[in-house]
């Protein structure tokens, strides 16, 4: 059983790094079970929460929506689109030093962070533009 929890998980980890999109959970079990059918849902999920624990995967907390992982672990920021809900990195250097400068929190240990801004991916903005243009009219 041990190794066959090992060979999922060495799926679960190769399909994350094939997708280059931010998957969700879902995304990477639809993924996955196009091919093999015999992975559960619970599967996929318990070895991503272990991927990212063990540091292969990188585990995206989106509020509002569903969670993201990411083939990258470097430490980066990321944008999430309100239209279409997708995830993107953002081209922007990596703040090493935020972290000590929060003010009032001298008895928290702060350890990392990471942030989500949010915003239109340029096909979302587009189309809000078209919108826009046509109900104006």
């Amino acid at each position: 059983m041990k190794n066959r929890n090992t060979l999922q998980r060495r799926l679960v980890l190769e399909t994350v790094r094939r997708m280059h999109n931010h998957p969700t959970a879902d995304e990477i079990f639809r993924e996955i079970s196009a091919e093999n059918s015999l992975i559960s849902k619970a599967t996929v999920y318990r070895n991503l929460k272990i991927l990212s624990e063990q540091g292969e995967i990188l585990h995206i907390p989106i509020p509002d929506g569903a969670d993201c992982f990411d083939f990258n672990t470097m430490p980066h920021y990321h944008l999430e689109c309100r239209g279409c809900g997708r995830v993107f990195d953002v081209n922007m250097p990596y703040q090493t030093d935020l972290c000590s400068k929060i003010v009032g929190g001298e008895a928290f240990l702060v350890e990392s962070h990471h942030i989500v801004f949010t915003g239109l991916c340029p096909a979302c903005r587009k189309a809000e533009e078209q919108r826009s243009q046509f109900t104006s009219q």
